[in-house]
């Protein structure tokens, strides 16, 4: 499914609603809910989604390939995962934690599973605004006690509540993993100005708002509303919300940017980094 559009605010709404629900594209283990071409024009700076769980089957993970002009964020529910990439990061990303993978104007990375048994979580990508898009790449990995807290959340990426990430998105938006116990209730209020909101759920069930299973990306109506959350079975899920990005999606292969010459640059850069890992034989 292709959406476009823009965001309009509805300042009498007083409770969030849901405007819009997809299951996304079914892959096997991957599940792709969002992509720059469809729902990530509609919520961007938010522009790519995907669901993984191993279930019972092994994965064999995947080779090193590249990105420019966003960052991709990696949050594991359940298990663990294996990554690497050229920054010289390497290493396991247990439950629980995050790796933050800001690729900037080119880097390459590659992963896959890091422990037999199931594996699920989401990775997201965020374009980046145009005085980020072209910086350098950074890698970071936080284990669970690094990832703060509050409540029932986790802050990935943001700031709420009481706490916030060091995570620099280069710009406003957040992005929470959530665990709450069957006949629990959460009501999210987004920071002023965030009119985009989204959420995906992992495991579980939702009763509010709307009926939500696992494997459901909802995105709720334009506003700086609340949103009123109950599970009705044990549930994980993540949240965001965002200022709505203003800038265009350029888009390469592996690449997202805010122009057709930022683009050029960062594809421009992947290019030469593959051609020094092939000749070091690293791919």
């Amino acid at each position: 499914m292709t959406t476009t559009g823009t965001i309009e605010h509805n300042p009498e709404v007083q409770h969030r609603k849901i405007a819009h629900s997809t299951r996304g594209h079914n892959g096997g283990i991957i599940t792709r809910l969002m992509s720059p071409g469809d729902l990530g024009e509609v919520l961007k700076p938010f522009v790519f989604l995907d669901l993984f769980d191993t279930g019972d089957q092994a994965i064999r993970g995947r080779n090193m390939h590249p990105h420019s002009g966003i960052a991709t964020v990696t949050y594991v529910f359940e298990g663990a995962t294996r990554y690497e990439d050229t920054t010289g990061a390497s290493g396991i990303l247990p439950a629980g934690g995050v790796e933050w993978f800001k690729a900037g104007r080119g880097a390459w990375h590659g992963g896959g599973a890091g422990e037999a048994g199931r594996t699920r979580g989401f990775q997201l990508w965020l374009a980046l605004p145009p005085d980020h898009e072209l910086g350098s790449a950074e890698s970071i990995n936080l284990t669970p006690h690094d990832v703060p807290g509050d409540g029932p959340a986790h802050v990935v990426v943001g700031r709420y509540g009481h706490t916030n990430s060091d995570l620099d998105p280069g710009s406003s938006l957040n992005y929470l993993a959530v665990t709450l116990r069957a006949g629990e209730s959460w009501s999210y209020q987004p920071p002023a100005g965030h009119l985009i909101a989204w959420m995906s759920v992992a495991t579980g069930r939702l009763g509010e708002p709307g009926s939500t299973r696992a494997g459901d990306l909802v995105i709720f109506e334009p506003s700086e509303a609340k949103i009123d959350i109950t599970a009705e079975t044990d549930a994980q899920f993540v949240i965001g919300s965002a200022v709505p990005a203003t800038h265009d999606l350029a888009l390469g292969t592996y690449s997202v940017h805010t122009s057709a010459e930022s683009l050029a640059t960062g594809e421009r850069h992947i290019v030469e980094i593959g051609q020094q890992l092939r000749a070091q034989r690293q791919l």
